[in-house]
């Protein structure tokens, strides 16, 4: 079974995002986490929800090797290319790059507070300076059709009222932006890892919910502490959309209900045991193409969180896809290790909401 036969979904490129319209999932940007094989696995899980390259900064996008930081393979759509930077001229032309390469929504990181990105002039200390996000937003509106979206915190060191924040979004709607996506918890820009700062700061999810209540005109979406569908969906009670983080990477198989529960009620909802089977063949050309086994392990470590099985399977793959003589064969070796109960089991559909006739 090859990955883009996995699931018989409509393509994601017929249906990935369009200005104005809002996916009602995602999985945020992280550094070294969202690379092209985590999407890849991801793919063999949902089709539908949207997905994020890491942060890439602008420089990196005009200047160094595109063909490597920029890859990704069709079945990896919907995409969003997240850039780093607060030069209009420059985004503009990196927004062109992406449109060029076929991903499907460009979007700017507004809420990174590592002291390397704030050197760089970018990421969380711009909310800041709204006008200098709006005339970025602007200049990659005019350059390209792809949304272009904003990801923000609810507010930085002192600059952390609900009203600044809504002073922000208001002056970066002016633009055009498509949507915002809010992390529900300001950033520190000094005192605080850009670690503490995705857990120190309290979640202030209210926030977001006011400010879609304040602009009901404007597509928002939430980011912060969901870890599961059920999350997801009282969120969407609230916000046009809910944007999952580092649960992503510690339990990938939370999204194997997603296209069938958010997007199409017909969608095939896959069994770890059928995941597996479509990510052997990736692993396969991958390595045959030279990609070190290991890279194309890391992202399946965490298939059966919390499952019985769980702790062998990713005990089988971490101590031997190391070795000299490991082949992409020790996923099904893992998977022999997990009880045949949960390798097949799947998801039961969310139960009735009450408030429906």
């Amino acid at each position: 079974m090859s990955l883009s036969e996995t699931f018989r979904s409509p393509s994601p490129a017929a249906s990935g995002p369009r200005r104005g319209v809002t996916p009602p999932l995602s999985v945020a940007p992280m550094m070294d986490r969202t690379d092209r094989h985590f999407r890849a696995f991801l793919r063999c899980i949902t089709r539908r929800t949207l997905l994020y390259t890491e942060m890439i900064t602008t420089g990196a996008v005009i200047h160094g090797d595109r063909d490597h930081l920029l890859a990704f393979s069709p079945v990896e759509r919907p995409l969003a290319l997240q850039l780093g930077g607060d030069d209009p001229a420059a985004l503009a032309e990196c927004a062109t790059i992406a449109w060029e390469r076929g991903f499907d929504e460009v979007n700017l990181n507004v809420g990174c507070p590592s002291d390397r990105v704030q050197k760089g002039r970018f990421g969380a200390c711009l909310m800041a300076e709204p006008a200098v996000v709006a005339e970025a937003v602007a200049a990659m509106r005019a350059a390209v059709p792809l949304p272009v979206t904003v990801k923000h915190r609810i507010g930085i060191d002192e600059l952390d009222r609900f009203d600044d924040m809504a002073r922000f979004v208001e002056t970066v709607a002016a633009a055009g932006c498509d949507r915002f996506s809010v992390h529900a918890r300001k950033a520190w820009l000094s005192g605080l890892s850009p670690k503490q700062n995705r857990e120190v700061p309290p979640l202030r999810h209210a926030d977001v919910y006011r400010l879609k209540q304040r602009f009901p005109h404007l597509d928002v979406e939430i980011n912060g502490g969901i870890r599961d569908l059920a999350e997801v969906r009282r969120h969407l009670e609230h916000v046009d959309g809910v944007m999952i983080g580092r649960a992503a990477y510690e339990d990938p198989y939370l999204f194997a209900a997603a296209d069938r529960d958010l997007f199409d009620p017909a969608a095939p909802v896959p069994s770890r045991r059928r995941v597996v089977a479509a990510w052997v063949p990736y692993a396969e050309a991958q390595v045959a193409a030279g990609v070190p086994l290991h890279r194309v392990v890391h992202p399946t470590l965490g298939l059966f969180a919390g499952r019985p099985g769980a702790r062998a399977w990713r005990r089988h793959l971490s101590e031997t896809a190391h070795r000299p003589n490991a082949t992409p064969g020790l996923f099904l070796d893992a998977l022999a290790q997990v009880p045949p109960h949960v390798a097949d089991e799947h998801p039961q559909p969310p139960p009735p909401d009450p408030r429906d006739p």
